[in-house]
C-alpha cells in the first residue's frame, strides 16, 4: 500500500479484524481514517456512494485562517484554523497555495482601515507560527492595509466613491479541490487504511451492549458484507443524524442542515487577487470571488434547509438573490444567470432547525457515555480546514473511553501525487494526444471510479469547466472497442 492504491478488496474487508471503522468518506471520514491508521490502527473506510462527493466536493476550496474569528474573539477557533491551515500547506504543496485576499473599505464597524489594522496586528502576534515548515513559495505574508491608490490598482473596478483603503490579508486555496480529497485518501490507504465505496452501512453489531463491528451492504453485489471492528465512527456528513437514529437513536443536534452554495460564473476574473466585498449597506454579506484560471468562483451563500440532505439544491430565487448581490458590490457587474456555469451546492451544521445560523463548533458525540451502544461515536464538523484535527480529538476521545492512550503518529511517507493536469491543460492533452487523454483517465479509474462523473467530479477538476468534460466524453467515445470494454460507463 506503500504508493497510495485505492483497492476495493471485500474479501480483506470480511475476513480481517479491524480496530477502527468509519462511516462516511467526505473530508472527515477520510481524515479520520488518515489518523487512524497512521497511528497503527488497522483502519476500514466505508462510503455508500463515491469517495468526495457531497458538500466535500462543492466546498469554495479556501482553506481560512480563522481571521474572522478574531472579530469574536474566538483565539481557540482561530488558532486551530491556522495551524490547520499550515499542515495543508506543508503537506500538499503541490495543490494547496497562498492566496491573496483583499477587502475594500469603507466604513463604518469592522469594515473600516483602523479596525482591519487591528486585527492584522493581533494575526501577527497569535498567529505567529503560521509559516513554521514551509517552503518559501508558499509562507503567508503579514496582512496589511492598503491605501486608496494601491486598492484601486489591484482592483481597477472597485467604486473609489468613499473608499478608505483595502484589506489585504494571505489564506489558501486549493485549486483543485477533488483532488486533495483524494490525495489524502491515497495517504490514508498507504498509512493502512481499507476503503470501499459503494458499501452502506446499516447496522451495529453488539455484544452485551459493546459495538464488535457492524453490517453493510456491498451496493455493487447486493451481497451483505460483516466488518469487525470495536470502534465504528459515523462521519456521514449531512447524513450523519439520520446513521445515528438507524445505528442508535436519533442526536438532533448532531446535524441541523442549511444550505451553502457558490457559483462557477463564466466570467474573466475582475482581479489577480480573490475579492471579499459586500454591498455597501448595514449587516450585509459578505462573498468572496476567486480566480479560477479564465473564470471566477463566487459564495458563499447561506440559507434553511428542510428538504432532504442527499441532493441539495438551492431555488432558482436564491441564485437571483446572490447575482444581485454580487451587482450591487461591483458597478457595472452585470452578472445574469446565462453567466453561472456551474452550482456547488452542499449542507452544513446550523445552530438551529429552519436556519441559517451556521455552528461554530464540531460534535463528537459519545453514544456509549449516554446509554448507547458503547464505541459507538458520531462526529459533526464546521470546515474543511479542520477536519484533521477533528479527526485527532475524535480518536482522543475514543481510546481514552477504553482506557488507552492514543500512539503516536507514525511517519508514514505521503504517496507521490499522481499528476492530474487542471481542466485547461487536460483540454490541450485531449485534442493533441488523445491516447495519453484516455490512459489518463484510466488510470483514474483505477481509483475505484465507477462512472464518468467519478471521474470527471471527484478525481479531477475538469467538471469545473464545460469544455474539459466535453473533451474527455469525445476522448472515451473515440476509444477503440477493446478499450471502451475497460473504461468507465457512463453515469
Amino acid at each position: 500500500m506503500s504508493e497510495g492504491h485505492i483497492g476495493r478488496d471485500v474479501d480483506v474487508a470480511r475476513t480481517e479484524q479491524f480496530e477502527v471503522a468509519v462511516i462516511g468518506g467526505g473530508i472527515y471520514g477520510i481524515a479520520l481514517a488518515f489518523e487512524s491508521a497512521r497511528r497503527g490502527f488497522r483502519t476500514i473506510l466505508l462510503e455508500r456512494d463515491d469517495f468526495g462527493g457531497g458538500t466535500s466536493r462543492n466546498w469554495l476550496r479556501i482553506l481560512h485562517g480563522g481571521l474572522r474569528y478574531l472579530q469574536t474573539l474566538d483565539l481557540h477557533r482561530f488558532r486551530e484554523s491556522v495551524a490547520e491551515r499550515g499542515w495543508f500547506l506543508r503537506n500538499f504543496p503541490d495543490l494547496v497555495g497562498p492566496l491573496a485576499c483583499l477587502m475594500p473599505l469603507y466604513g463604518p464597524g469592522l469594515r473600516r482601515p483602523s479596525a482591519f489594522r487591528m486585527a492584522f496586528m493581533a494575526d501577527s502576534v497569535l498567529g505567529w507560527r503560521r509559516n513554521d515548515g514551509l517552503a518559501p513559495s508558499h509562507r503567508l505574508p503579514a496582512g496589511r492595509v492598503l491605501d486608496v491608490q494601491e486598492t484601486a490598482r489591484r482592483f481597477p473596478a472597485v467604486d473609489r466613491h468613499g473608499l478608505l483603503g483595502g484589506a489585504l490579508w494571505y489564506d489558501a486555496i486549493a485549486a483543485g479541490g477533488p483532488r486533495l480529497v483524494i490525495e489524502l485518501l491515497r495517504w490514508a490507504c498507504a498509512a493502512g487504511t481499507l476503503a470501499l465505496n459503494r458499501v452502506k452501512a446499516q447496522r451495529l453489531l453488539l455484544d452485551g451492549g459493546l459495538v464488535v463491528g457492524l453490517v453493510a451492504l456491498d451496493r455493487t453485489t447486493g451481497a451483505e458484507l460483516i466488518v469487525r471492528a470495536p470502534v465504528v465512527v459515523n462521519a456521514a456528513g449531512p447524513g450523519s443524524r439520520g446513521l445515528a437514529a438507524d445505528l442508535d437513536q436519533d442526536v438532533p443536534a448532531l446535524f441541523r442542515p442549511s444550505l451553502a452554495f457558490n457559483l462557477l460564473l463564466d466570467r474573466p476574473p475582475l482581479a489577480e487577487v480573490a475579492l471579499a466585498l459586500a454591498p455597501r449597506r448595514s449587516r450585509s454579506q459578505t462573498f468572496f470571488l476567486c480566480p479560477c484560471r479564465d473564470r471566477m468562483f463566487a459564495g458563499t451563500w447561506h440559507a434553511p434547509w428542510t428538504g432532504p440532505v442527499d441532493a441539495p439544491k438551492p431555488q432558482p430565487a436564491m441564485v437571483d438573490a446572490i447575482l444581485a448581490e454580487l451587482n450591487a458590490a461591483v458597478r457595472g457587474l452585470d452578472l445574469v444567470r446565462r453567466d453561472v456555469l456551474a452550482i456547488y451546492a452542499g449542507l452544513l451544521p446550523a445552530t438551529r432547525e429552519g436556519t441559517a445560523d451556521l455552528a461554530v463548533r464540531e460534535i463528537i458525540h459519545d453514544h456509549g457515555a449516554r446509554g448507547g451502544p458503547d464505541g459507538l461515536f458520531s462526529i459533526s464538523g464546521v470546515k474543511f480546514t479542520t477536519a484533521r484535527l477533528v479527526a485527532e480529538k475524535t480518536l482522543h476521545r475514543a481510546f481514552e473511553r477504553r482506557g488507552r492512550r492514543l500512539p503516536p503518529v507514525r511517519q508514514v511517507a505521503r504517496p507521490p501525487a499522481r499528476s492530474v493536469p487542471p481542466a485547461d491543460r487536460f483540454i490541450d492533452l485531449a485534442r493533441t494526444q488523445p491516447s495519453a487523454a484516455r490512459e489518463l483517465i484510466e488510470t483514474l479509474m483505477r481509483e475505484e471510479a465507477a462512472s464518468f462523473d467519478d471521474v470527471i467530479y471527484r478525481r479531477t477538476d475538469w467538471g469545473d469547466d464545460p469544455a474539459a468534460t466535453a473533451a474527455a466524453r469525445t476522448v472515451l467515445e473515440r476509444a477503440p472497442a477493446q478499450a471502451k470494454e475497460t473504461t468507465i460507463r457512463p453515469a
